[in-house]
């Protein structure tokens, strides 16, 4: 096709103001773009129009809004329609042109319909996350792209949304309690959840009411054709946004009647005493922080739940953190001391022994310091040892203990302790800092870990200029004869020795 012939136009080309001091002149930018003046640009569009069927939509609908929200609301009507007959499947080849055809439907929303009519851009936001199912459905979207602009029209909404005068934002997520409660997990569902936390609290009675009424269904909703395990999820996710709004109107007993709805027997013990003590009633939360809970019972998956299957000792000090400040509360100081010197030597928590020290009187906490310490140094774990001393910050005795158990140090799996430690102990400390760089250099090395050799070339290094700062025969094997057995052992690593002469 050929391309158009640049429209003429009488008036006097733009000005262009000049270039800030340094801006390349082929840059795109108000002040270059303006230097070619409306024939050369008009031009450039009118090409880019017949090359780019995404940039001509946008282009058609800047157009439009000059006659108003109705002409904008047309185009994007007629496209919105198209997309809710169509049922071919959008393969990976196509899926670009598609992704691209989208990318621009919502663009003319957010850009061109909303400053005109805010409302008129919910209603079609609101149409278009509506089909994201379908569309997901029949596009291969293996890499996302689809699905980030469904979450770019959500974005999109909740912004509009908010924006509103209160009572409208209130109205809009009261409608959106039935898509909610119906698929608390789809895209129109997810966008009550993003509105609840900046409405009004005198909007939230009405949405609760609603959620009350579908969480009641023994099934948690009129999703017929779901799964028992999914009709079980949705209902603890309408009653988790329940919790939401129990906290927003600033009532306890709510989140409390809730949340022994979710998990009877297994609540969640850290967050009803939290908010007790919020409310100012300490004795209730220290009842409930140690309440026994049977191990049987099934809760829903949380946040705690998931880093206590990789560290059980997060959610637990949470726990602790929240009966040490009830004991506070209480004034049972001695109490919470107990508690927080306890947790310290069970896990060597450093927060925990700051604040077991600054509450101690005048004179008494040097004495206890150096107990911690001495207690830290007789550690059965060495590494956790020197990842506290480390800290905390104690050089002098981490160096000991490093020199003192020159053969604990594991530098694989340990890696994240040793490495920075080392790396701050070379300054005062060489020989603890040249036993731990070459445990970190023999793990590399002895399990052939490719991708770290730059570091274990990187630690040979620094073990030469350590060389020069240690006493003689003080570390075995030396320097020379160490890097002699490295040669043996691992001469044919190339990979390693390439970067080392680097």
């Amino acid at each position: 096709m050929a391309r158009p012939r640049a429209v003429k136009s009488e008036a006097s080309p733009i000005k262009a103001p000049p270039l800030p001091k340094g801006a390349r002149r082929t840059t795109p930018s108000p002040e270059t773009l303006a230097a070619l003046g409306n024939d050369r640009l008009i031009g450039l569009i009118l090409g880019e129009t017949v090359r780019n069927p995404g940039f001509k939509k946008l282009v058609t609908a800047a157009l439009a809004s000059l006659q108003g929200p109705e002409a904008v609301a047309a185009i994007i009507d007629r496209r919105l329609t198209a997309l809710e007959g169509a049922q071919g499947y959008i393969d990976w080849q196509k899926r670009r042109a598609f992704a691209a055809d989208l990318t621009a439907l919502v663009t003319i929303i957010l850009d061109e319909l909303r400053p005109l009519d805010p409302g008129a851009a919910l209603d079609r936001l609101r149409r278009f996350l509506d089909g994201a199912d379908v569309v997901l459905d029949r596009v291969d979207d293996s890499n996302g792209a689809i699905q980030a602009i469904f979450d770019r029209a959500s974005a999109g909404f909740v912004a509009i949304a908010r924006g509103l005068p209160p009572e409208t934002a209130a109205d809009v997520a009261l409608n959106l309690a039935g898509p909610f409660t119906d698929d608390p997990f789809g895209p129109l569902g997810a966008l009550l959840s993003e509105m609840v936390p900046v409405l009004q609290v005198d909007a939230l009675a009405a949405i609760d009411a609603r959620l009350a009424e579908a969480s009641a269904h023994p099934e948690g909703g009129p999703k017929p054709r779901a799964t028992a395990a999914y009709r079980l999820d949705s209902r603890v996710q309408i009653l988790r946004l329940r919790q939401v709004i129990a906290d927003r109107r600033g009532d306890p007993d709510a989140y409390i009647a809730i949340e022994s709805r979710i998990a009877p027997g297994a609540e969640n013990r850290t967050e009803i005493a939290r908010r007790l003590l919020g409310s100012g009633r300490a004795s209730e939360a220290l009842g409930w922080i140690r309440r026994e809970q049977d191990p049987g019972k099934r809760r829903s998956t949380t946040r705690e739940d998931l880093i206590a299957a990789f560290d059980p000792r997060v959610p637990e000090r949470e726990r602790l953190v929240v009966e040490i400040d009830i004991l506070e509360a209480l004034e049972r100081r001695a109490e919470a001391q107990d508690l927080r010197w306890a947790r310290f030597e069970q896990e060597l928590d450093v927060p925990m022994l700051r604040a077991f020290l600054a509450k101690l009187p005048d004179f008494e906490d040097e004495e206890a310091l150096h107990r911690a310490l001495d207690h830290v140094e007789t550690c059965p774990d060495a590494h956790r040892a020197l990842a506290f001393l480390i800290a905390w910050p104690d050089l002098r005795r981490a160096a000991r203990l490093v020199t003192d158990r020159p053969t604990v140090w594991d530098g694989v799996l340990r890696y994240a302790v040793l490495a920075p430690a080392a790396e701050i102990l070379a300054q005062d400390h060489p020989l603890a800092a040249t036993i731990l760089y070459r445990r970190l250099i023999d793990g590399i090395l002895d399990y052939g870990r490719c991708p770290a050799y730059p570091h274990a070339a990187r630690y040979l290094a620094e073990l030469d200029g350590l060389a020069l700062r240690l006493a003689a025969d003080s570390v075995d094997p030396d320097p020379e004869s160490y890097r002699g057995k490295l040669r043996q052992k691992h001469g044919r690593k190339s990979g390693f020795w390439t970067l080392v002469r680097g």
